[in-house]
């Protein structure tokens, strides 16, 4: 495997650390130029991603330690050349479309909107829609933000979550469109996943503002943030097209079956081989009629040292570069508590074997048995899974700590390792316990 690794004091050492390295001591690493716990990281990593068991086209990781960078890695190659162009190895710049991370950002741009008095968590969605959301089987219940938020809507994936964007979000989320909602749960009694929710959420965000969800999360939070990231990646700047990541499986190239022995196929993002391209469909788009191609669910297209951009903005309490961009506040509200999993199955369903309590677009992780993604590391934050892409975005606001992983696609199904501790895939749980332990904790064997 191509490793493209830089770790902290090495990219000091080439003068190419962007603004969220600016406050790094001298030394960079775990623990210090040339420490034990940051040499023993290195090679934990590298060997993570060349391992037969579950090898990686590619891998970006960061740690952040008490509200600062203390490592940041890169292996593999962000695009695998196939004779008609040539391997590009994964660098810290590398932006990966970041599956469901992707919802706690575009939260990040609601609870914006909710500040501006825009809108308000627990109207009927109907009213910002224009047209009247109502699951068939509880008619009279209304659907809000917070249900949306917390996955407890009664909607449902099994329809689908993206169409076109000559396709208006009215004509396909109706009350004829059984597979769509629940009949056994009505708004706010029961939580299953859905990423739809999502989508209408955008579609909201977009109806009362008249903006599109590309642009209107650019204004919201990534510009005020500094940052070259965004839902269109034909939208940004070719500096940052050249630098996204395509997401990979190994599988046969007729079949979706996973094939070990077989090539890297690519998912999404085919880049090597051509330019992004907008979603289809944009010419003559009307805001608020349809933002599922814009993907809020899952569509951001991001490097791991941006998202750690993010991260130290919530940890500082809405705060960037000394202007705020949430309050405090807000993201009290958002990072709280809203639906716990009663131990039973009366008001959730599992998502795989994990069942984590949830806040407004973002999951917590405490340090127990089956909730825990790190041995003594309460966390919060969200998960991905996408395409072959596994991403973890997880802190502990209280401490200042906090893991990014990105991965841009396996060799094996994920599913076939699972972790043995907690409810991640085994190669992602070997890496946020050796970020956690050597670049965190600073622990050398």
């Amino acid at each position: 495997m191509n490793h493209g690794r830089r770790t902290l004091l090495g990219m000091a050492m080439l003068g190419t650390m962007g603004p969220l390295f600016a406050a790094l001591p001298a030394g960079g690493g775990a623990d210090g130029a040339g420490g034990a716990p940051q040499r023993q990281l290195d090679a934990e990593l590298a060997a993570i991603a060349d391992d037969p068991a579950c090898p990686l086209a590619s891998l970006s990781v960061l740690a952040l330690r008490a509200g600062q960078p203390v490592y940041e890695g890169a292996f593999g190659r962000r695009t695998i050349g196939n004779g008609l162009f040539p391997d590009r190895p994964a660098t810290p710049a590398s932006l990966y479309r970041i599956a469901s991370i992707s919802k706690l950002v575009t939260t990040l741009g609601l609870m914006r909107l909710l500040e501006a008095g825009r809108v308000d968590l627990d109207a009927d969605v109907s009213g910002y829609l224009g047209f009247t959301l109502r699951n068939p089987h509880f008619p009279t219940q209304a659907i809000t933000l917070r249900h949306l938020l917390v996955h407890t809507s009664s909607l449902r994936d099994d329809a689908g979550y993206f169409w076109p964007a000559t396709t208006a979000l009215k004509d396909v989320v109706t009350p004829a469109a059984q597979p769509m909602w629940s009949s056994l749960a009505g708004p706010g009694a029961y939580y299953t996943y859905c990423n739809l929710g999502f989508g209408i959420i955008g579609t909201i965000m977009e109806r009362v503002t008249g903006e599109r969800f590309d642009l209107l999360m650019t204004r919201l939070v990534l510009q005020p943030l500094g940052l070259q990231a965004g839902y269109n990646p034909a939208g940004l700047q070719k500096a940052a097209q050249d630098q996204i990541a395509t997401i990979y499986r190994k599988r046969a190239v007729d079949s979706e079956v996973w094939a070990p022995n077989g090539p890297w196929i690519a998912q999404v993002d085919d880049v090597g081989a051509r330019p992004p391209a907008p979603p289809p469909g944009l010419d003559g788009y009307v805001p608020g009629t349809n933002a599922t191609p814009f993907s809020p669910t899952g569509g951001l297209r991001i490097a791991a040292r941006d998202l750690g951009v993010i991260m130290r903005m919530l940890m500082a309490g809405g705060v960037h570069g000394g202007q705020r961009l949430l309050q405090g506040a807000a993201l009290e509200r958002m990072f709280a508590r809203h639906w716990s999993y009663d131990g039973v199955g009366g008001n959730g369903n599992p998502l795989g074997s994990i069942l984590s309590p949830r806040g407004f677009g973002n999951a917590h992780y405490p340090d127990r048995p089956g909730l825990r993604l790190a041995p003594g590391f309460d966390a919060v934050g969200h998960l991905g899974d996408a395409y072959g892409l596994r991403s973890v975005f997880a802190m502990d606001r209280a401490r200042g700590h906090g893991v990014i992983v990105l991965a841009g696609g396996t060799g094996t199904d994920p599913a076939a390792t699972p972790g043995r501790e907690t409810a991640l895939a085994r190669y992602e749980e070997r890496i946020v316990a050796a970020l956690h332990r050597r670049a965190i904790l600073g622990l050398a064997d």
